[in-house]
């Protein structure tokens, strides 16, 4: 009974990711997604585009990670990702908010938590790079489908977005040839400047 009361506590407080505004616009809207629509979208994500991971993967260690890869957020706050004045890399911050929220579970749960939620930052495995992948992915479809979202309303720039993009490759070179034509298209519809 102890479990269950610490998990319900936990399933509670990660309710707090729905208020956690992002920066970029729900597929061709002007309303900001929030961190929990966000995860989902990345869970559905993982489920119909698996087949194309560059490496066989484990899609329900992918699916852990995209779920609970932004609780952190509920105390750290989201980084825009192209936010030149805070590092959008594991920070102190995040490393305390996750102790703090998957520390709310029973112990091993916990643990089990948190060391997804690393291996996600760390980017290393095939299982995150995949669901790095869909992290980075998402976002460049929802600002294609928005005429330049976020690039045009903060004057991002292809450079940028290609730097920050680039790692789908990791996870997906299919995904990524892909997006790299997403890119090169919205260049040249003027909704991405070079």
């Amino acid at each position: 009974m102890n479990n269950l009361l610490s998990q319900v506590n936990f399933i509670k407080e990660i309710d707090k990711l729905k208020y956690i505004q992002r920066k970029t616009k729900l597929f061709n809207s002007d309303r900001c997604e929030n961190d929990a629509e966000h995860s989902w979208h990345l869970a559905m994500m993982t489920i119909v585009l698996a087949e194309h991971a560059n490496k066989p993967i484990n899609v329900l260690k992918v699916l852990k990670m995209v779920l609970i890869h932004d609780i952190v957020e509920i105390d750290a706050g989201d980084t825009f990702l192209y936010d030149t004045t805070k590092s959008h890399t594991n920070t102190e911050q995040e490393f305390l908010a996750a102790q703090r929220i998957f520390g709310l579970l029973p112990a091993e749960q916990a643990e089990e938590f948190i060391a997804i939620w690393l291996e996600f930052e760390d980017g290393i495995t095939e299982e995150a790079k995949f669901a790095r992948s869909m992290d980075r992915f998402e976002p460049l479809l929802q600002n294609t489908s928005n005429d330049g979202g976020t690039w045009k309303e903060y004057n991002v720039k292809y450079q940028q977005v290609y730097d920050k993009k680039v790692v789908i490759k990791n996870g997906s070179e299919s995904i990524w040839k892909f997006a790299e034509n997403l890119l090169e298209e919205s260049v040249e519809k003027g909704i991405l400047e070079k």
